[in-house]
């Protein structure tokens, strides 16, 4: 659909929905799930690759993300949770993926891949970053 077809709220929506991803924090925290092996990061493994945020910070700014349906929480079923492992992740939503496809913000993925397998893990992120994922 282009901006000609698309109506006065359609364009409010659109406008809200680029403001809030491209804030620095929020662009950030995208990239991050998108460099993710499984997109699907705990809210630890986010902070661990933000060092400079507060895991408050992050999960605000995950609300603000989640408010405009670009990421989504990802919970674990119940039956298949580990003691110590993370049951609870973020990733994009279907929604959010197209969104950032028609804005050409997913051109990087590849090289978002790679960054992310090159961070150096404490045995504590591995674990979390090797923990089971929900089916998507």
């Amino acid at each position: 659909m282009s901006a000609s077809d698309q109506s006065p709220t359609d364009l409010d929506r659109e406008r809200k929905r680029l403001n809030v991803v491209t804030q620095e924090t929020r662009f950030s925290l995208i990239q991050d799930i998108l460099g993710h092996p499984a997109q699907l990061p705990t809210l630890k493994e986010l902070d661990y690759v933000n060092p400079s945020k507060s895991q408050t910070t992050i999960r605000q700014h995950l609300q603000h993300l989640s408010d405009v349906d670009i990421v989504e929480e990802v919970v674990l079923s119940s039956d298949r949770r580990q003691n110590d492992l993370p049951y609870k992740f973020y990733g994009l939503s279907d929604e959010g993926r197209q969104f950032l496809a028609a804005h050409k913000l997913l051109r990087a993925e590849e090289t978002l891949h790679t960054i992310y397998s090159q961070v150096e893990k404490t045995d504590a992120i591995q674990r979390y970053e090797d923990a089971p994922r929900p089916k998507r």
